[in-house]
């Protein structure tokens, strides 16, 4: 089949992965000169710890694929790092030993460890904290490098083409034409926007079921140490479903969060970059229209939290940014895929979870449609 694929994020990118492993031909679109959405604007983790029940399957799938890429494409740099989330308090520690005697906790590779064994696992944590919850089945890709060096993958196929700077203006039928004056025929057209719910997206489906999630993030200097797994707090617990349960509703109820980090909703979430930086977030934003600046707040107080952890001052922190993603309003889906028309579907919605299912989603999709 010829199939054509409108944006060059993750999600775009994956499902152009899965077409041409399964044997297609495909034109890809992509209206910037190189992603710069959500795609790039994140930490890179593949994060099952926190997943659903319903999107644990899933989430391990993923975390296999990616492991898969990661072996035929190392500039991905795909490494299964895992994951500590540092505990401050007797309610968070609660919270841990909670879901680590749950059913599906050897599936997330969960276990409540001590001090000790956290400065085993990673000895860069050399600050305070109570215990952890170890999650080994967590993993970590360079978000900013992992979609060229697919692209690159697929274009020795022969079977592939990007087109960059170039903005799909309609379709019709499954035919895509372009802001260049270029028509592109095929058999199929997979949109996948993003962010972008409005314009071609809006023309070709509708209101979509999603809304859009406004973030703030920053990356520091190199570390002059490993940074062994990826770390999050106990506020994590507060943000992903996957620790939902009677410790939480008590964390929630005897413990409010930190006034910064509640007008934020925030959680920390850190991990070392293959160049040896920190990339530290992050804060959640509903309400549009979003903020166009930057907030210092935020930034000051997870700087604290990590130099806490690590028991030592950051290096200089030298780029912050805000990004903007797409998340399905149910949340018992993980991904909004509609039927705009016969050959053509939109799939958007992932909300934060974009880089840890991508390949799940493309494959879930590609099996969908008998592609």
């Amino acid at each position: 089949m010829r199939v054509t694929i409108i944006g060059g994020g993750i999600l775009g990118t994956a499902h152009a992965l899965e077409a041409v492993q399964r044997g297609h031909r495909v034109t890809h679109l992509e209206r910037e000169l190189e992603a710069r959405g959500a795609t790039v604007r994140n930490f890179g983790l593949v994060w099952v710890s926190g997943r659903a029940e319903h999107e644990l399957a899933a989430a391990l799938r993923s975390r296999e694929l990616w492991e898969q890429i990661g072996a035929r494409i190392p500039g991905v740099g795909f490494r299964p790092a895992g994951s500590l989330t540092l505990l401050r308090t007797p309610r968070e520690i609660a919270v841990a030993e909670q879901v680590a005697a749950r059913a599906d906790a050897e599936a997330r590779g969960f276990e409540v460890v001590d001090p000790d064994r956290i400065r085993a696992l990673n000895p860069a944590l050399r600050g305070k904290y109570l215990a952890g919850l170890h999650c080994s089945r967590d993993g970590a890709v360079e978000s900013r490098q992992a979609m060229p060096a697919i692209r690159a993958h697929l274009e020795a196929t022969g079977r592939y083409e990007f087109l960059p700077g170039t903005e799909a203006r309609s379709v019709d039928g499954t035919a895509v034409r372009d802001d260049r004056g270029g028509r592109h025929d095929g058999d199929l057209v997979l949109v996948c926007p993003g962010a972008a719910h409005g314009g071609l997206t809006r023309e070709i489906a509708g209101e979509l079921p999603v809304r859009r999630v406004r973030l703030q993030m920053m990356q520091t200097d190199p570390l002059d140490e490993p940074l062994t797994t990826a770390i999050a707090d106990g506020d994590s617990f507060r943000y992903y479903p996957g620790f939902a349960g009677s410790a939480l509703d008590a964390l929630r109820d005897d413990e409010p969060q930190d006034p910064v980090a509640a007008a934020g909703r925030m959680q920390l979430l850190c991990v070392q970059r293959l160049h040896g930086g920190l990339t530290i977030g992050d804060t959640h934003e509903y309400d549009e229209p979003f903020a166009f600046d930057l907030d210092s707040a935020p930034y000051d107080y997870l700087v604290a939290l990590v130099e806490e952890f690590l028991g030592r001052p950051l290096p200089a922190v030298r780029r912050r940014w805000a990004g903007v993603y797409s998340q399905c309003v149910d949340p018992a889906q993980l991904v909004s895929r509609t039927e705009a028309s016969d050959g053509v579907m939109v799939i958007t919605g992932p909300g934060g979870r974009g880089m840890t299912l991508g390949p799940a989603i493309a494959e879930q999709t590609a099996d969908l449609i008998n592609l």
